[in-house]
């Protein structure tokens, strides 16, 4: 095959438009769920719910369309829907800071504050959970806490300062 026509044909596959390079390179559920939040943030909250709710139909364990089905329903208005949805993504995860930031919210929005506050409280427990992990044995294993190994550039004093008329005894 002639080099030209065989680089030519490379060149075409590799500048496929997204839309077709992510439906070949990327997982249904992926892609599906990439689909839904681009949903959600352009507000389009009918076509977000159908999709996250497609994708939990098949797995109900997909733990990131869960959290976000509860943002949906919070952004729809239906609180309670909302809550009940946050609490089954805290089943799945339950030390995950951002299942108690949603859940804190959705409360705040029905107007529980008290349970509200327990899961802001909660979200930042969580957060400092994973922040426990033990340090290296070696202290050289990081290079951001390596301490400075070359000494100060020197430099010399003038010779003489300035008279400074502003200081009195002098």
């Amino acid at each position: 095959m002639d080099a030209g026509v065989e680089s030519s044909r490379l060149a075409r596959l590799t500048f496929l438009p997204y839309r077709q390079m992510s439906k070949a390179f990327m997982p249904a559920f992926e892609q599906q769920y990439d689909e839904a939040m681009f949903a959600l943030s352009t507000g389009d909250l009918p076509r977000a719910l159908s999709g996250l709710n497609e994708i939990l139909a098949r797995d109900a364990a997909y733990f990131d369309a869960q959290l976000a089905l509860g943002m949906v329903y919070c952004r729809m208005g239906d609180y309670v829907t909302a809550i009940r949805e946050g609490h089954k993504a805290e089943r799945l995860r339950p030390d995950e800071p951002l299942v108690h930031t949603n859940l804190s919210l959705f409360y705040l929005k029905a107007g529980n504050i008290g349970a509200a506050e327990h899961h802001g409280a909660r979200a930042r427990m969580a957060s400092w959970k994973g922040n426990l992990t033990p340090p290296t044995a070696d202290p050289d294993a990081d290079p951001e806490l390596r301490l400075n190994q070359s000494s100060p550039k020197v430099i010399a004093s003038p010779p003489k300062l300035p008279n400074m008329p502003w200081k009195k005894n002098q």
